[in-house]
Formats: C-alpha cells, sequence, structure tokens
C-alpha cells in the first residue's frame, strides 16, 4: 500500500498495534505492505500537533496530494505545493519515514513502468487516429506502480508525450483525470 511496488506480504497496522493497541484488530487499520515498508516504518507515526497522521494513508485519501515522482531516477520525494511555498509536510514524513527516495530496486520498478506508460503513449502518438479505449487498456496493464495518476496529474501532465496527448486528445484526458481522482 505504501510503495505500491507489487509484491506486498506483510499486514502491517497504519496506526501502530503497538502504541494503539485497541486498532489492532480494526480491518480499516490493516493494510497490506511489503517487508521493506513495513520494516521502516515499525511503531514509527508521527503526528501532527493535532493528533493526525503525518503518514499517507494509502487506503483513504490519493498519495499523489502528498509525493512526486522523479521520471529520471525513479524515486519518490514529497511534493512541492506551490501555495504554500514548501513540500506538503505530509508527503515529507512518509519519504522520510519509508524511506522512498532511498530505496534503489523500488526506485528501478517505478522507473520501468514510466518508461512502458511512455512507450504506450508515444506508440499511441504515432497513428493517424488515438484509439483511445484501447490505450486506456494499455495503460492500466503497464501501470503496476499506480504512476497513472501522477502521469495525468499536474506534473506528468506537463512531460512529454503526456502533454502532447493531453492536446491531440483533450476531451479524452479529461475524462481519464476525472476517473482517476
Amino acid at each position: 500500500m505504501y510503495c505500491v511496488d507489487s509484491h506486498g506480504s506483510d499486514i502491517d497496522h497504519f496506526w501502530p498495534k503497538a502504541t494503539y493497541p485497541d486498532r489492532a484488530f480494526v480491518w480499516s487499520n490493516m493494510l497490506l505492505c511489503c517487508t521493506e515498508c513495513g520494516r521502516f516504518k515499525g511503531n514509527r507515526f508521527p503526528l501532527s500537533n493535532a493528533g493526525q497522521p503525518m503518514l499517507v494513508d494509502p487506503s483513504a485519501e490519493d498519495p499523489w496530494e502528498h509525493l512526486d515522482f522523479d521520471p529520471d531516477t525513479g524515486n519518490l520525494t514529497a511534493r512541492y505545493l506551490a501555495n504554500c511555498g514548501a513540500p506538503s509536510p505530509k508527503g515529507e514524513h512518509t519519504v522520510k519515514t519509508l524511506k522512498l527516495d532511498r530505496r534503489e530496486g523500488m526506485a528501478a520498478g517505478y522507473r520501468r513502468t514510466y518508461l512502458r506508460m511512455e512507450a504506450c503513449v508515444r506508440k499511441a502518438l504515432t497513428e493517424d487516429a488515438i484509439e483511445l479505449q484501447k490505450l486506456a487498456q494499455d495503460l492500466q496493464r503497464a501501470d503496476d506502480h499506480g504512476l497513472l495518476g501522477w502521469c495525468l496529474g499536474p506534473v506528468g501532465a506537463r512531460l512529454e508525450p503526456f502533454a502532447e496527448l493531453r492536446r491531440r486528445a483533450p476531451d479524452a484526458w479529461d475524462a481519464w483525470t476525472a476517473s482517476v481522482q
């Protein structure tokens, strides 16, 4: 759930059971996670001054509101929030706690997924008419890491070939972005 690296084998308690034993058997508090995320998170659970979790809860919120993706390295970083002039605090805590910016194997998987998705779009753009339904299916099949939301979001949408796709198929783009949100 945290890194979307498709090898989840452990159950993590979002609110750690050692600190919050009353949530140990609450179904919505149990998340599938990979061994690395579980090990890095452990009982670490930063809270805001108001007592709210400072980790992204991937079962309840869109991670791309707090995280960003670097297509050159495959790393995840905290999303910069222009309205505050700083990175997302929840994104920063999530990246730091789970070491999302320092995991080479995970970054390589994200990078491969991005390149596959990019190739799907580039191939579709070579056609005289873009088969939008086929492209949507191809992108979903290629998306092993939940990157489609990022690619259709404010940062990914500015990068080629996604920007060209947005220009050539604005109606489909709007429908896709609405369905991902």
